[in-house]
């Protein structure tokens, strides 16, 4: 019987003699490891990643912590998150191909997973940051969410299959428990960890924190994402889990992954855009950014637009699981009532992304994980004027989803409060 060895964190130094016996490896990179270059790259909240170069080519190694790195060991994490981040990438991979990247190796134990070095590939926040304006994220992403979201739901799989992926992704619970409280509930009140630009958010913030309406939409969205198993998520889909370069777009970092309500991933990808939107007057240092601004607009509108028609596409292919079965609709000879269905499960989605988007944004500005969109601006009251347009944002959303009926409604929304001159 093989010993298992007792989990030890890796190191620049340490890698080429802990990995150098690695066949995934040394057949991807060269078999020399004395010659391997690494470097530490994780900048995240959460784990090690290291870039290893070797004589052929070059991966990365990726391995959790049993804390959270960004608070410190005064934040105990299970190991075993690595496990679900694996198996969540296999199955994105089968479901939308080419969209993660290769897995080379995974060792559950030392909780680290091998994988595809993407390179020239940037992440897509600081594309954003920089002013890139991307051709083919929409598309992109568009498409992975609606493959990934459709073909890991009841609509599309074997019962039996779905149910046992829903309980292995059941255990990812102290993953859930970081959204459950970052996200839902820590913004609203006063927090340990949370943190916000000081003074000049105060008096908004202690509106946000007193509005009844808006912590109830809160606790509504959270009741949702906790209880509503609709499908396999990635959980953290935002713009820093997004690599790109001008032709290609891979999704990273699934290690919330879990099964829950299909507009949590949507409503939390296009909230980061929506924040990127807020963020440019901070970044016109070189230039105005009116055209970035419209970019990120259209960007907004075109995501949603793809995932629609590439859903609505699965749903009439390839509609096979145990909900809204065809034999019921179109073997019937009543494909209008399969359209009915579709459209209020669009309608669904459409109106719960909002409240989820408004939700994240908030918890970006005033919980403890911020977007760099907005902490890297230098000037501290340009900065709380740009956040206090996206906190009103947000909450408008949130609490008047019901009455909003197409993302035009939301970009037009947006372009006016980012007009407004006063916090």
């Amino acid at each position: 019987m093989t010993e298992t060895k007792p989990f030890e964190a890796l190191s620049v130094e340490t890698l080429p003699k802990r990995l150098g016996e690695n066949e995934a490896l040394g057949e991807r990179i060269g078999k020399d490891a004395s010659r391997w270059k690494v470097r530490e790259v994780g900048d995240g909240n959460l784990n090690l990643v290291f870039i290893v170069e070797g004589d052929h080519s070059a991966a990365v190694v990726k391995q959790a912590l049993p804390y959270v790195r960004l608070v410190g060991d005064s934040w105990p994490l299970p190991l075993k998150r690595s496990f679900f981040e694996y198996h969540a990438l296999t199955r994105q991979e089968a479901r939308a191909p080419g969209s993660v990247p290769a897995i080379y190796h995974f060792d559950q134990a030392q909780a680290l997973i091998v994988m595809e070095y993407l390179s020239p590939h940037v992440i897509l926040r600081r594309a954003l940051i920089d002013g890139r304006e991307l051709p083919n994220i929409a598309r992109d992403i568009g498409l992975f969410m609606a493959r990934t979201l459709f073909r890991g739901s009841d609509l599309s799989m074997v019962t039996k299959e779905r149910k046992a992926d829903l309980a292995l992704f059941a255990d990812n619970v102290e993953l859930c428990d970081i959204t459950e409280n970052l996200v839902f509930s820590d913004p609203y009140f006063e927090a340990e960890m949370n943190r916000h630009t000081s003074p000049q958010l105060d008096g908004l913030v202690a509106e946000l924190r007193a509005d009844r309406n808006l912590k109830v939409e809160a606790q509504r969205l959270k009741h949702l994402f906790a209880a509503n198993a609709e499908t396999l998520l990635h959980g953290d889909l935002h713009s820093g889990s997004i690599m790109v370069t001008d032709t290609e777009t891979r999704m990273i970092d699934p290690e919330f992954a879990f099964y829950g309500p299909v507009a949590f991933d949507v409503g939390m990808l296009l909230a980061n855009f929506w924040m990127a939107f807020f963020s440019q007057r901070g970044h016109e240092d070189k230039g105005s950014r009116d055209s970035m601004r419209a970019y990120l607009l259209r960007v907004t509108a075109e995501t949603w637009s793809v995932f629609r028609a590439e859903f609505s596409d699965l749903w009439r292919t390839e509609r096979t699981g145990m909900l809204y079965q065809k034999s019921l609709f179109e073997d019937q000879g009543d494909r209008l009532g399969a359209e009915q269905a579709l459209d209020h499960m669009l309608a669904g989605i459409w109106t719960d992304l909002l409240g989820f988007a408004g939700i994240e944004v908030h918890r970006r500005i005033l919980g403890l994980a911020h977007n760099a969109d907005f902490e890297t601006i230098a000037d501290a009251d340009l900065r709380a004027s740009c956040e206090a347009k996206a906190l009103k944002f947000g909450r408008h959303i949130a609490v008047n989803r019901r009455q909003i009926h197409s993302i035009d409604e939301v970009n037009t929304l947006a372009a006016l409060i980012e007009q407004e001159s006063k916090l």
